[in-house]
């Protein structure tokens, strides 16, 4: 990075940090501070969701996924706008016509206070840690970049989003949400163009949509039906429906953004607006990554793209060995461009025949270099014990780093940040809300002035802020960070989905009968992640179900021991 780069980096967000305190200090009442005085249009409302969902690890690592699994995340996405159209026919009435700031004072109307508390711990466990992982990506990237301890990287990020998000609450995220997501999809798309730019002139962007689909990187749709595959169309339509339904219906961070709207048809709006866009917008995301395959198979990767940590492993007794694996890759290399050179020409001379030779030949040349990679790894690991090996994360920042022109890279950091910023701010609004409506308000301090709830609102903001940091800190993630975030919420939200559905749909459930469901099916919840190869979005599904048909079972023993107390009375 030059000086250029650092001025877009630090004008982009000191603008967002003072746009957003300026334009929103001073709420006075829990309506203004929790809920933005009801003022959000549909558009507004849309964006605002996109943009908490879309964190710094969407655009870190998703491009990564692309690059190394193909494009089949996307259906992971498919449930979503069944899940939108559902959230708003059924869930968005009843909160709006229970006036609730957060989706947890329903249960209490519906079940009890024991219900809803526990509802509350979910979410507070769930959204914690979540916001400790969305801080954790951006922190990394600049730890990594400027050579600076994680620490310190974590305060300063966290710092920014404290400054606009305590003194504005939910009006300031949602209004810095807008150009967020602005830096956010424009920096994204220019990274795509750049990409395709720079592959030599005789490859067209035919030739490169092309390359990519023989070598399977285009695998949007998979029919297979199997338990442990993560992404296919079955876990996309019925686990993603139930994991949108979770998170969009009963996550505070997204039922805050769109409670805000200055009516239920607004909110309505832009949650269908939302489901029609968050395809496309992901779908665009993977295709930059897929572009950036192609970069890398006509220009030579590095043989590990985390380039600090591969440095420090070079100064230690190591090198010799890392030497040596560079060499092989160098070689295994030089007979992949051949490989695919020749299938250039084919598809050129749409030759079906010679593609399908040169593309099992560049399939083969792939997996020796993943050979080279996977050794590179244990020996890196051996060298520097506690580094993280796995450096998907690091593929889409290493390209933007090493191949764009400066300016651009600047821009490229401030997406991610925006990003981060963007996501995080969300996630604290509503850990703030929850914790003072749900906890403070409800079963500590009832009777309180207005002012004195928008003052404990901000130091909850505060403290949340804290924990995300310590926890960022703390953090070792061995997992690709898109998952690794899918996979947390896919642990809680399963039980979370189960109590609403039953609250919305089976009136003859009551409290003592969801509750304990709720406390059986987030066991056996933790029990199929920690010791089954069970995939994580069938979580969803599994908690939900279980919540359900648990507490009809609960409440009909309930039931019939009430009958039998009554006749014997």
């Amino acid at each position: 990075m030059n000086y250029l780069d650092w001025l877009v980096l630090v004008a982009t967000l000191a603008f967002i940090v003072l746009y957003g305190t300026l334009r929103t200090r001073g709420a006075k009442t829990m309506e203004g501070y929790l809920k933005g005085d009801s003022s959000m249009k549909w558009w507004m409302i849309g964006i605002s969701i996109m943009a908490t969902q879309a964190s710094a690890i969407t655009f870190l690592s998703t491009p990564g996924q692309a690059i190394t699994d193909g494009m089949r995340f996307l259906q992971f996405y498919f449930g979503l706008p069944i899940a939108m159209v559902i959230i708003a026919v059924t869930m968005v009435p009843i909160y709006y016509r229970l006036k609730v700031y957060t989706a947890y004072e329903y249960l209490e109307t519906r079940f009890d206070i024991k219900t809803r508390i526990l509802a509350v711990i979910l979410f507070l466990m769930l959204r914690g840690l979540s916001a400790g992982i969305t801080l954790f990506a951006p922190s990394l990237v600049l730890s990594t970049i400027l050579g600076w301890p994680l620490t310190l990287t974590t305060v300063m990020i966290g710092v920014m989003v404290i400054i606009y998000v305590v003194s504005g609450g939910s009006r300031a995220v949602s209004l810095t949400q807008r150009y967020q997501m602005a830096v956010i999809m424009g920096g994204m798309i220019l990274a795509g163009v750049l990409a395709f730019s720079l592959l030599p002139d005789n490859v067209s962007f035919s030739d490169s949509v092309a390359i990519a689909g023989q070598l399977g990187k285009f695998n949007l749709v998979s029919y297979e039906f199997d338990l442990e595959t993560r992404y296919n169309i079955w876990s996309g339509l019925i686990a993603g429906t139930f994991l949108s339904l979770s998170y969009f219906g009963t996550d505070q961070s997204q039922v805050a953004r769109y409670l805000g709207g200055t009516s239920e048809k607004e909110s309505k709006l832009g949650l269908i607006f939302n489901g029609l866009l968050k395809i496309p917008m992901q779908f665009i995301i993977l295709f930059i990554g897929v572009m950036v395959y192609v970069f890398y198979l006509f220009n030579q990767a590095p043989v590990f793209h985390n380039q600090v940590l591969s440095s420090r492993a070079m100064a230690t007794d190591q090198a010799a060995v890392l030497n040596e694996l560079g060499d092989e890759y160098n070689g295994v290399y030089s007979e992949k461009r051949k490989a695919v050179d020749r299938l250039l020409s084919a598809v050129k001379q749409d030759d079906a025949g010679q593609i399908e030779k040169a593309k099992l030949d560049v399939q083969q040349w792939e997996a020796k270099e993943r050979s080279v990679r996977d050794s590179v790894k244990t020996t890196i690991k051996k060298a520097i014990p506690n580094a993280k090996e796995n450096d998907t994360d690091y593929i889409f920042l290493n390209f933007v780093l090493s191949n764009l022109p400066h300016g651009i890279i600047g821009l490229l950091l401030a997406v991610m940040f925006s990003a981060a910023m963007s996501s995080m701010a969300g996630e604290l609004n509503a850990l703030a809300s929850t914790s003072c409506v749900d906890i403070y308000k409800r079963g500590i301090n009832k009777d309180a002035s207005p002012e004195h709830y928008v003052k404990a609102s901000q130091w909850m903001t505060l403290g949340w802020a804290i924990i995300a940091m310590v926890f960022a800190m703390l953090a070792r993630f061995s997992e690709n960070l898109i998952q690794y975030v899918n996979i947390v919420g896919s642990l809680f939200y399963g039980t979370l989905l189960g109590i609403f559905l039953t609250a919305f749909y089976i009136k003859y459930v009551r409290g003592t009968a969801v509750f304990w469901a709720a406390i059986i099916s987030e066991s056996v919840v933790l029990y199929c992640y920690k010791f089954t190869d069970i995939a994580f979005l069938q979580y969803n599904l599994i908690g939900c179900c279980v919540v359900i048909v648990l507490a009809l079972f609960i409440q009909s023993i309930i039931n019939r021991s009430n009958q039998k107390n009554t006749a014997g009375l």
